[in-house]
């Protein structure tokens, strides 16, 4: 009896120990990590495209941080006041401007239909697609669009020119007569699946300085870009991917522009796919439109509910000091003490699983409230280029091993 029941425990580990395996192997599998997205928001008037998306064809260059065999494309009608109609979408790699490598060209579909409506308030996952996508690849997304909201979902500050054209055709090599926009409209989302299980995603999540406004466009130049090119030339890190979720304008806890970074920080970071690694650098428009020290506390007390929500997750979370605004029209001696005080908060509270000097690396080392001039856009508020290389240049990749 006792033989017969060791022998039948026996059998039972044993066919245990098989549907583990088979689990473990279907979470290779279906391990799907962002390589590429852009925070959506409600299209305001001057941001709309500079002719109708109905019935017409947009091709948009997006860059992609890690690379994958196959793929997913995530498109939004979040913002929307009726359905979005596409009729077809063909990815391929962008040869510049409104140019594809044709022989790298695949149409998308979605539940095996290469036409999509996309119900008001709703994002659509593309069918995976194999694909083989490198590292670091410009890639041209081309939209023909049918029936189209009047209220648009997209992300204005894209730095990047998509290309507008009244053709029927997605898979053209070359847009005929476009007319140009430096918006990305409806995209939201490229996702790749892996069998690295060590594969993760950074959000960098912040607002007009992660967004990248004062970087070159067309040149993906932006601080969150800067470090995705140095993850990837690290062997350590080149499994790590960057998804920028920076808005231009964006407030913290209300007004600025788009979802406020307390209402998107669950889209935004923790319904990412593969999010392992949090960068914040948010505030600075909160205390250039308050009048109150007492936006301090209050900013305070919402980094240390993202921290809390993040680390629920099995998410690190680094935070940015606040850059200097000495001579923007942010500045006043209220509002300065308010940055230093946040700033000092987030350099001896250990809240942080690490702190990143923005500040100390930009600030000019004569007037600490200013912007060093050799990083200075001309705003006083934002880097230019050389100001996000510095920024994207300090960050100790390090903590993308953990």
């Amino acid at each position: 009896m006792e033989k017969s029941f060791i022998s039948s425990l026996l059998v039972v580990l044993f066919l245990l120990a098989c549907i583990a395996v088979s689990v473990s192997a279907a979470g290779q599998v279906k391990h799907w990590v962002g390589t590429w997205a852009a925070s959506q928001q409600l299209v305001e008037p001057h941001n709309m495209p500079p002719r109708s998306l109905a019935n017409n064809t947009l091709r948009q260059v997006v860059r992609v941080s890690i690379g994958g065999r196959r793929i997913r494309l995530k498109l939004s009608n979040e913002y929307g006041n009726s359905p979005l109609e596409i009729k077809a979408v063909h990815l391929a790699q962008s040869a510049g401007l409104h140019r594809i490598t044709p022989e790298t060209g695949r149409m998308v579909t979605f539940n095996r239909s290469q036409a999509v409506t996309i119900p008001p308030g709703q994002t659509v996952i593309s069918d995976p697609l194999d694909y083989a996508l490198p590292g670091l690849t410009e890639m041209a997304i081309t939209i023909h669009f049918g029936e189209v909201p009047s209220a648009i979902t997209g992300h204005p500050g894209s730095r990047t020119t998509s290309y507008l054209s009244t053709t029927s055709a997605v898979d053209l090599e070359r847009m005929p007569s476009p007319v140009t926009t430096e918006r990305w409209y409806i995209i939201s989302g490229i996702d790749i699946c892996t069998e690295n299980l060590q594969a993760a995603a950074v959000v960098t999540l912040g607002d007009s300085i992660t967004d990248g406004r004062g970087s070159t466009p067309n040149f993906n130049n932006r601080w969150p870009d800067i470090l995705a090119e140095r993850l990837q030339a690290n062997e350590a890190t080149a499994h790590i991917s960057v998804l920028n979720h920076g808005i231009g304008g964006n407030a913290v806890l209300a007004g600025g522009l788009g979802p406020t970074v307390y209402r998107r920080f669950k889209r935004d970071v923790l319904e990412q796919n593969g999010v392992r690694y949090l960068i914040i650098l948010a505030g600075v428009n909160d205390i250039g439109g308050s009048h109150s020290p007492l936006i301090a506390q209050q900013l305070i007390n919402a980094f240390k509910r993202f921290v809390e929500q993040a680390h629920e997750h099995n998410i690190y979370v680094y935070v940015g000091t606040i850059l200097p605004f000495g001579g923007s029209g942010y500045y006043n001696p209220v509002r300065e003490e308010v940055r230093q005080t946040v700033n000092n908060w987030i350099r001896t509270s250990g809240v942080f699983d690490a702190v990143i000097d923005f500040d100390l690396a930009l600030r000019d080392p004569e007037y600490p409230e200013f912007l060093d001039p050799a990083y200075d856009s001309g705003d006083h508020l934002h880097p230019n280029a050389a100001g996000y290389r510095r920024m994207g240049e300090i960050i100790d990749l390090t903590l993308f091993t953990k």
